[in-house]
């Protein structure tokens, strides 16, 4: 469960980027909102299948209380997912 979660949690930091750095200029910068709306909605999704996916892919896993906050903190912010990815392959030796 662990190796699909690490994929839903790149999938998620990759929409993240498309949103922040694609999408939102396309609207903000050159008045193009076309992709808002399929990209947050897949990006919405996508955060909440993280949250779910976190469950059971850090349950019993030896991640203590920290590593659970950090991993949730982790999908709030921009390159957080990549970041934490490093921590999240640890718990599965």
């Amino acid at each position: 469960m662990l190796r699909i979660f690490r994929a839903i949690a790149l999938a998620e930091g990759v929409s993240t980027l498309l949103l922040f750095l694609v999408a939102m200029p396309l609207k903000y910068i050159f008045d193009q909102p076309a992709l808002i709306r399929p990209v947050g909605w897949a990006h919405g999704v996508l955060f909440l299948t993280y949250i779910v996916a976190m469950v059971p892919g850090l349950w019993g896993r030896r991640a203590g209380l920290l590593g659970w906050i950090r991993t949730f903190v982790a999908s709030l912010f921009p390159f957080g997912t990549f970041l934490n990815d490093g921590f999240v392959k640890r718990l599965d030796r």
